[in-house]
């Protein structure tokens, strides 16, 4: 494993954790770095710190919603915003933080599922049946994933997760880290890059 680590705190609910998704695992790749991913409550960052989704600002989030789609031609991607939004994703947060517990080799087939779901798809993935529905077409048994997010170890762990991404800085999603030095945002990449190049 690379002594270099890059930290991707993030939230499924983001559609900006989804671009940055997209591109972290190459930029780990084409700088040797170790892709270390942190799921975290978005819901329960904002309470801490005070912050607010930036579609409670109209102007802003009319702004966001065109610049998304700017930077997901800018990687080629799609992004196809979710009619859903904001999605509740208390239940797809816990079932991250228990798949790195109990079945790590499982966790990424996860991660895909849920982002591809959530900002290509158009799923309702706060439907419990429509999310039994996604987590069975990626081949996972929805009732153990039921289970899995119903034990207190699990919910504890994001609970712990959330508050040390708080500890650490961090106001909302995507955050990253490089070392000690924080990112937040898809469009701070370029920097993300930068710092693991002179690491």
């Amino acid at each position: 494993m690379s002594t270099k680590t890059l930290e991707f705190h993030f939230d499924f609910g983001s559609p900006t954790a989804y671009l940055a998704y997209t591109q972290l695992p190459r930029i780990a790749q084409e700088t040797g770095a170790t892709l270390v991913w942190h799921p975290m409550l978005l819901g329960g960052v904002f309470k801490a710190t005070g912050n607010v989704p930036p579609i409670s600002v109209p102007a802003k989030g009319r702004w966001m919603h065109e610049d998304m789609a700017r930077w997901a031609r800018h990687w080629g991607v799609p992004l196809v915003m979710n009619p859903h939004f904001p999605i509740a994703t208390l239940t797809l947060m816990r079932g991250a933080c228990g798949l790195l517990m109990r079945q790590p080799e499982d966790f990424h087939r996860y991660v895909d599922a849920m982002f591809q779901a959530a900002w290509v798809a158009q799923r309702n993935l706060g439907d419990a049946d429509e999310l039994a529905a996604v987590l069975t077409a990626a081949g996972f048994d929805a009732a153990a994933f039921m289970a899995m997010v119903a034990d207190p170890v699990v919910k504890a762990d994001l609970i712990a997760r959330t508050e040390a991404s708080v500890a650490r800085g961090a106001f909302g999603a995507p955050t990253f880290f490089v070392g000690q030095q924080m990112f937040f945002g898809q469009d701070r990449l370029d920097f993300v890059r930068e710092a693991l190049s002179a690491a």
